[in-house]
């Protein structure tokens, strides 16, 4: 049971009211108490019993409240108390938060309908019959023209559909295959191509693979891609209803290079001579949590998680000494993924995922294990979902939260005395890591002892694989193996973030500035043709805030309050400082572009609207409509020039594999910074203490046969 509980009741014929405790604060994940009593009261909500019996639960995430609220919790109802928070004068302070919600995604198997549902939590209802606590309905909508995310329960019966299909059965003997368990079925979402993907109907277009009979427990099926087979999958009533097998492709040779456990390749061992390596930390971490709420040096934040986004982080403030806590986030998070590949070959074409917004990136998250996922002193924080009939489970470890050494945070040494300062650098990481079919990404949130933030991707896994007709090349991808090749593709990756920049919750006072650097022209103001500059440009509008990156002018962005000034008079900022990227290659006309015309510019800029979270619409499966989401919005032009600011930073990595990313990619790193500018009147790092120098220690230096190395330092040498 969660720390939210029931107030036991004695259950008589008429339902009886209860409160519900608020221990919760307003931006914490929904408990699994909470979760249960959102479903029982839509499913109590269905007109017939065959009606609740045919609902099924995409998603229940907490209906996140005003920041006024989030910021009168803050102030006087949670630890630690910040009453600077809210406006000073005149306000009366309630005695209880308003209630919390849940938001419900629900899609009907029998009517094929989707619909969202808010539920108050605050107040239960006992009733006598089914013994079950409800909430309360705020609104119920039926939305017309969409299908919600794919679930797990929904890609099993798929692939049970397509392999106890006759057809399908008779296909796969003609490639040599007879037994079924070695067949795996992926379930990827119908995209949008013509008339015929409407969401007038729930569809899955699976793309196929086979095991190689084996004794390895994890046998790399994705090494052996059965290409040539259509299947088109009714997903409401799990059906086949489209079959053809177009090209008969043979299998690719078994690979003995295929599998990635221990021992299984380079001869059947394993290198052996990679000492142990401890993070130790004999005194605990620095960090200290309560509940969701983090603190770690200065830096303070919430920590939160939905089915979609996984991982979000709230409130991000960091104590300034006689200033206090200044606010520099109101919310950050991952919203979206696509993975276009660059094969126009089927099933390749057909290759444009969504990872968030058709199947989540929350739900497909893992269980983390300490030492192989995270190391040192770990925090980790489980994740509770509902499931596709409505019951609740539950991811352990789901998020981490660890301390982590990276190396010199800053360092000088007085080569007149031989004297120096230098300061390690320690830094706060919040992950989460998911699987996506063949892929797995890792999700993080570092936070520096310098005031910056860097928001990073690790892409591993194993690559999504074609198969070549015997002496077939195509220029489209990689050979890996013989009759084996991976096609390239993209990787792209959207960061939403709620800028508040020395602003309080509900205050609308920053804008952002483009900074690019220029060369002076030769002249009068450059005689030595050395001259260049750093030109900002203000963007006024959502319409001017559509931007590409430019390693050519080292381009950046920076988010500025405009009101508040730093020692020398100028506004304080945070600038975005983007790290490698790319634009989409596929031609501007292309069908996966339809559903992600938000893909077309790095750096979107929008005036906060609480219902746009996601850039290409809540609903990107089957999607008929161009230009949903960010591309919309946009169009209405909102004034920029002091706002509530959100930035959409859209960053990718294009994929050519190499040998070397089989049988498992070693990981690729991508992702930047938001640093401050202008935030603070000197360094932010220059109070770090130092760290305990071991010079006097020669008992563990490393000997080189047997003599201790030499310590080449001057001051070192004068001691």
């Amino acid at each position: 049971m969660s720390k939210v509980g029931f107030h036991r009741v004695l259950v008589t014929r008429n339902p009886t009211v209860l409160e519900w405790p608020q221990t919760s604060h307003p931006l914490d994940p929904l408990s699994p108490a909470e979760i249960s009593v959102a479903v029982a009261t839509v499913r109590a909500a269905g007109q017939t019993p065959e009606l609740r019996d045919c609902m099924r639960f995409i998603e229940i995430v907490l209906l996140e409240p005003d920041k006024h609220v989030v910021a009168l919790a803050d102030a006087y109802f949670f630890p630690p108390f910040q009453p600077s928070l809210l406006p000073k004068g005149g306000f009366v302070i309630p005695t209880k938060l308003p209630p919390r919600c849940a938001r419900l995604l629900v899609y009907n198997r029998k009517t094929n309908e989707t619909s969202i549902w808010i539920i108050e939590l605050s107040q239960l209802h006992a009733v006598t019959r089914g013994r079950n606590h409800l909430g309360k309905v705020i609104s119920s909508q039926v939305l017309p023209d969409v299908q919600p995310p794919m679930d797990a329960v929904e890609y099993a019966e798929c692939e049970a559909a397509v392999k106890s299909y006759p057809p399908f059965i008779e296909a796969m003997k003609k490639r040599g295959i007879e037994n079924m368990e070695l067949v795996m079925v992926d379930p990827w979402c119908a995209g949008y191509f013509s008339e015929a993907d409407n969401p007038n109907r729930r569809l899955a277009k699976p793309i196929i693979f086979c095991k190689c009979e084996s004794d390895c427990p994890m046998e790399n099926g994705y090494a052996r891609p059965v290409e040539g087979i259509f299947v088109l999958v009714d997903m409401q009533n799990m059906e086949v209803i489209q079959f053809e097998d177009r090209k008969l492709v043979p299998l690719p040779p078994v690979d003995p290079l295929r599998n990635y456990t221990h021992g299984a390749t380079r001869g059947g061992s394993d290198r052996s001579d990679l000492k142990p390596l401890k993070i130790v930390q004999p005194e605990g971490p620095s960090f200290s949590v309560n509940g969701y709420y983090v603190e770690w040096q200065k830096w303070n934040f919430r920590i939160g998680f939905t089915p979609k986004e996984g991982l979000v982080i709230y409130s991000v403030a960091y104590l300034d000494g006689s200033q206090g806590l200044r606010p520099v986030a109101h919310r950050l998070s991952f919203v979206e993924m696509v993975v276009p590949y660059g094969d126009p070959n089927d099933p390749h074409y057909r290759k444009n995922a969504f990872d968030a917004g058709e199947d989540g990136l929350g739900r497909n998250a893992h269980s983390l294990k300490k030492g192989c996922d995270c190391s040192g002193l770990v925090k980790y924080f489980d994740a509770h979902f509902t499931n596709f009939t409505g019951g609740v489970e539950t991811i352990e470890n789901c998020v981490c939260l660890h301390e982590e050494d990276h190396g010199i945070l800053w360092k000088h040494q007085d080569w007149r005395t031989g004297l120096s300062e230098v300061r390690r650098s320690r830094r706060l990481s919040v992950s989460f890591i998911c699987t996506v079919a063949n892929y797995e990404y890792g999700f993080f949130w570092h936070f520096y002892q310098d005031g910056k933030m860097e928001a990073e991707v690790k892409l591993t896994g194993i690559l999504s694989m074609g198969a070549l007709m015997p002496g077939e090349y195509r220029k489209y991808g990689t050979v890996i193996a013989p009759g084996l090749y991976a096609p390239v593709h993209q990787h792209f990756f959207v960061a939403r973030m709620n800028m508040a920049v020395d602003s309080k919750p509900g205050e609308a006072l920053n804008q952002v500035v483009e900074v690019n650097v220029k060369a002076e022209e030769p002249g009068d103001h450059n005689v030595h043709n050395n001259a260049f500059y750093a030109e900002e440009t203000l963007l006024r509008s959502e319409m001017e805030a559509m931007r590409d990156c430019d390693p050519m002018t080292a381009r950046s962005w920076i988010v500025r309050n405009t009101r508040s000034t730093n020692r020398t008079g100028h506004l304080t900022g945070y600038k975005l400082v983007p790290g490698s990227n790319c634009l989409p290659f596929a031609h501007p006309d292309a069908k996966f572009l339809r559903r992600g015309a938000f893909l077309k510019h790095n750096l979107w800029v929008t005036a906060f609207s609480p219902d746009e979270l996601f850039p290409g619409g809540e609903f990107p499966n089957q999607n008929p409509r161009i230009g949903d989401g960010l591309p919309t919005w946009v169009t209405q032009n909102r004034s920029l020039e002091e706002s509530d600011i959100v930035l959409w930073y859209v960053f990718g990595v294009t994929h050519v594999p190499r040998l070397e990313d089989w049988p498992v990619m070693p990981v690729e790193h991508i992702g930047f910074m938001l640093m401050p500018h202008g935030f603070f009147n000197c360094s932010p790092a220059i109070d770090v203490a130092p760290s305990k120098c071991e010079l006097g220690s020669k008992e563990n230096d490393i000997k080189d046969n047997g003599v201790l190395k030499p310590i080449e330092n001057a001051l070192a040498s004068k001691l």
